[in-house]
């Protein structure tokens, strides 16, 4: 399996007015996480040292953790996409939190679907997706590090909306609003596991995960009506 079976992870996107350094940096990032990932999915996370990946690469095991902090960030890299996206998303006081929220998972759900509608075989693309989706859900050490992603991209959304309602740091309406907010995330990886276990199609998955993710919106949008504009 080459790493251009990775690509579907989200990851930010390339800023043109990026200098020549920065992007370099970015592409070695990248390089690292799809490296890392193709061995963890053909031998088990816990079956590859550090010191193999940046063998695979070219590169030094210091200059891997220049890159990553830690072996479980080379997989889960993905969750800095999505907090950069969301605090992009959330700064912005003309849309309200929900939709803020909604336009990040929907731009990361298309990119899934549209890299598995690419594919040569879509079906075995979608094997590969889920046997990631299952990697991670049957290694403690990811499972654990994907916890505390979540944890802190709470953390952030919380100060966003503290700041957005005018409120002092602390409050616990806004910590409750930031964990309805980011249970979304929770709601679309399990339906996307879901679908991706049953072997559906990318417009199957794409419609079954959107249906899912709205009706988890709907119950949680009574929750965020304070917060649809600023205060």
């Amino acid at each position: 399996m080459s790493d251009e079976v990775l690509t579907w992870l989200p990851r930010q996107a390339e800023d043109v007015r990026l200098g020549l350094r920065e992007r370099k940096k970015r592409q070695m990032r990248a390089q690292l996480s799809s490296a890392a990932t193709r061995l963890f999915l053909e031998r088990g996370f816990d079956e590859v040292r550090v010191t193999e990946i940046a063998t695979a690469c070219g590169v030094s095991e210091k200059t891997v953790f220049n890159y990553f902090p830690s072996k479980e960030a080379l997989l889960l890299e993905r969750f800095e996409s999505t907090r950069t996206a969301l605090r992009t998303a959330l700064a912005d006081p003309e849309n309200p939190p929900l939709e803020s929220a909604l336009s990040v998972l929907a731009a990361e759900l298309q990119a899934l679907t549209d890299w598995l509608a690419q594919q040569p075989d879509p079906r075995s693309a979608v094997e590969t997706v889920h046997r990631f989706h299952e990697l991670i859900r049957s290694t403690a050490g990811l499972r654990a590090y994907e916890l505390e992603r979540v944890e802190q991209l709470t953390t952030l959304t919380t100060a966003i909306l503290a700041d957005r309602a005018g409120h002092s740091p602390g409050s616990p309406e806004d910590e409750i609003c930031a964990v309805a907010l980011t249970g979304l995330w929770r709601v679309h990886a399990t339906s996307r596991t879901r679908w991706l276990a049953a072997g559906a199609s990318p417009g199957q998955i794409q419609q079954g995960v959107s249906d899912d993710v709205a009706r988890a919106a709907a119950a949680v949008r009574p929750v965020l009506e304070p917060f649809t504009s600023d205060r």
